[in-house]
């Protein structure tokens, strides 16, 4: 044994000695996590996309996202706790290469200590009853992750005084009396000691790996024997529950995205954003709701599971909401999502320019799917997004339509090939997407099938939630001048990730990343759009850019590939088309407006009152607003007036033009205007007085 690994052992034992009077007995590593420790090690170092070193650097950020796992608001560790254990700053490559992972269970020790202690004093305060009057000048700080460190237990306890002030206020604003208030807070509480009481090994190193991993980048993940279970079962796509992914956000659980086809996205009632406060089970209103504030992501995902056709109930807050009193119950049948529900489907919209009909054709893409246990058997009928779209295109051109918009809204990916295949139905053969590995190595795929299904005038219809597949569609249409691209700048994930085996788990590997044909990368900035509309999905919030660590940005070599178009002599005069219509359209103006204010209102509210009448006010005064903008909308759409804002969800029933139907028709109009500009050689000025 080398002197450094004896005294490193040395150390380890002190630690661990010093630690050993610890309320809660925190297992210790085993044999299997040291080992699998060091297989992550090698993988990082050796098979990720990135030039990845192991060194003090990556050291000290790894120490730090591991302290902002387990405390990120600053509110359980003190100054002196996070000083003690700062050796580990320049250390983690060590405990990672050589599975001494004894240092990093015992700053998980002293954390569950403070966490239990911290629980406990709030559990004492609840038993011995509120005395809080609501009445003071008191205000608490909404985002603490750059706070510095408490110095004191007495520190602490005015920020708990506060944070316990608020979650009883919030109860109370919520309509809750005092008695409720006391038992919904009792059981939040209590529910995370008792679940705290339950942390076994796994759990511990599962962190440890998190910190590791998320350090490199956001797709790079550690996963448990239990986690990878999980993992495999999602993408059997066999898991029954109501088809939404989730992602934690401090002490809440947010909808980070929802499956095309799936319960919640058929329902209307959850979106992107959305924090899921508590869930119960059943259609029976008077059921309990359990409070899940604070609980671990996977148990509340095992909450929201269930068997197809059973009902889960969710208490959810809206992402657009402005304070966490403002929630809804909402509910949700399970079911699983089959193909058929996330299969191309088509519409075609009527349109006018001077006094003449036009027809546009419209193409719903929400995934890019195959039916591969058909395909894989030789089946010459199996189902796949390629084959559903040529058939509605030939549909489409038998009805005689002036051009054809692919909505591509919430499309999140799929399968590779079938974007490659989709671009061969509108270029005559040429390359698609370049794949760079990690050596280097460039690959280059595309359309090998001469001739084109369709060759008139196209536009693809993105937003912030069209990522992988359909930012490789995208931007190929576009960079070979094929036809326009409307909406949102794209979610940005162009990097590919490959699932490997440990001894102890499984890691999910960023191994290689895509380009355009163009040589710009789709990582980070996504594709953005020939012409943007405005949007409420905050890209602070949603996109490869708002996550920790996201890989950059970059350019290779461009392929050689023919222009088919020139959209961009078209695009001034497009614009002005498209200013002029939505300058006077109810739900474009609302749009605007509602994207404006939610980055007021992020940018400036930094900290909410805990004096109850200014709470209300300011709450009734930021929704007031709110209220002003959709009842705007809905009485230039001769729609019934909304006497509360947070009824603005689940009401477009009677709403024959619902904002995400806007983004359609809008993109129809500017498809015509295209296909006119061309016909016309671009010469003519368009005419928008009769449509």
């Amino acid at each position: 044994m080398s002197l450094t690994v004896a005294l490193r052992r040395l150390t380890v034992l002190a630690l661990t000695l010093a630690f050993s009077a610890s309320t809660l007995a925190t297992p210790e590593p085993t044999d299997a996590q040291r080992q699998a420790a060091a297989e992550v090690a090698e993988s990082l170092r050796y098979s990720h996309y990135a030039d990845v070193s192991l060194g003090n650097q990556w050291s000290r950020q790894a120490f730090q996202r591991f302290l902002d796992i387990l405390d990120s608001q600053r509110a359980y560790l003190l100054e002196s706790d996070v000083a003690e254990f700062r050796h580990l700053e320049t250390r983690m490559d060590d405990v990672l290469y050589d599975g001494e992972l004894e240092a990093i269970y015992a700053l998980y020790d002293r954390y569950q200590e403070r966490l239990e202690q911290r629980l406990e004093w709030i559990l004492a305060r609840l038993e011995a009853g509120l005395d809080f009057t609501f009445e003071s000048d008191d205000r608490l700080e909404i985002d603490r992750d750059e706070a510095p460190w408490a110095r004191s237990e007495a520190e602490l306890d005015e920020l708990w005084r506060k944070r316990l002030k608020n979650a009883a206020l919030t109860q109370l604003l919520a309509g809750q009396d005092e008695a409720q208030m006391h038992d919904n807070l009792h059981q939040r509480y209590e529910g995370q000691l008792n679940r705290l009481r339950q942390t076994n090994g796994d759990d511990v190193f599962g962190l440890f790996m998190a910190a590791v991993t998320s350090t490199i980048d956001p797709h790079t993940e550690y996963f448990s024997p239990r986690q990878g279970e999980s993992f495999d079962i999602q993408m059997r796509l066999s898991l029954e529950g109501i088809g939404a992914l989730l992602q934690a956000e401090g002490e809440y659980v947010k909808v980070s995205s929802l499956v095309p086809g799936g319960p919640a996205d058929k329902s209307g009632l959850l979106a992107p954003a959305d924090r899921i406060i508590a869930v119960g089970q059943g259609d029976d209103d008077e059921g309990e709701m359990v409070n899940v504030v604070g609980m671990r992501l996977d148990e509340v995902v095992d909450m929201i599971r269930g068997p197809k056709g059973s009902v889960v109930r969710l208490d959810v807050v809206p992402a657009q909401a402005v304070d966490m009193t403002r929630s809804r119950i909402i509910e949700i049948t399970r079911d699983t999502v089959a193909l058929e529900d996330q299969a191309a489907s088509r519409e075609i919209i009527e349109l006018r320019r001077d006094g003449e009909p036009h027809r546009i054709g419209v193409i719903r893409i929400p995934t890019f799917y195959v039916d591969f246990d058909a395909w894989q058997a030789g089946e010459s009928n199996y189902r796949s997004t390629t084959r559903d779209v040529a058939r509605l295109v030939r549909e489409l051109k038998d009805e005689g339509v002036d051009g054809i918009v692919l909505d591509l809204r919430n499309n999140g990916g799929g399968a590779l090939h079938e974007a490659n295949s989709l671009i061969g139905l509108f270029i005559d053969r040429g390359p698609t997407v370049q794949v760079r590995d990690a050596r280097g190595r460039i690959s280059l795929y595309g359309d090998t099938e001469s001739g084109t299904l369709y060759d008139g005038p196209l536009a693809v219809l993105v937003n912030r939630l069209s990522a992988s597949a359909s930012e490789i569609f995208a931007g190929a249409i576009q960079d070979y001048g094929r036809g326009l691209v409307l909406g949102n700048r794209t979610f940005g994930k162009g990097t590919v990730q490959t699932l490997n085996d440990l001894s102890h788990g499984q890691i999910k590997l960023t191994r290689a990343k895509f380009y355009r044909i163009s040589g710009e990368s789709t990582q980070h900035r996504g594709v953005d759009p020939d012409i943007l509309f405005p949007s409420l999905i905050d890209p602070e919030v949603i996109g490869e850019s708002s996550l920790d660590n996201a890989l950059v940005w970059d350019q290779v070599r461009a392929v050689q590939y023919r222009n088919y178009g020139e959209p961009w002599r078209f695009i001034e005069a497009l614009r002005a088309g498209h200013q002029e219509r939505i300058g006077e359209h109810p739900n474009f103006i609302y749009l605007q407006s509602q994207a404006e204010l939610a980055r007021e209102l992020r940018e400036h509210q930094t900290s909410v009152s805990l004096n109850r009448e200014r709470r209300q006010q300011e709450l009734e005064a930021q929704e007031a607003r709110q209220l002003a903008l959709e009842n705007a909308r809905r009485e230039a759409l001769g729609l019934e007036l909304l006497e509360d804002w947070v009824d603005a969800r689940g009401n477009d029933e009677e709403d024959d033009t619902p904002v995400d139907r806007a983004e359609v028709e809008e993109s129809a109009e500017i498809l015509l205007d295209y296909a006119l500009l061309m016909t016309r050689g671009g010469e003519a000025r368009l005419s928008h007085n009769d449509r």
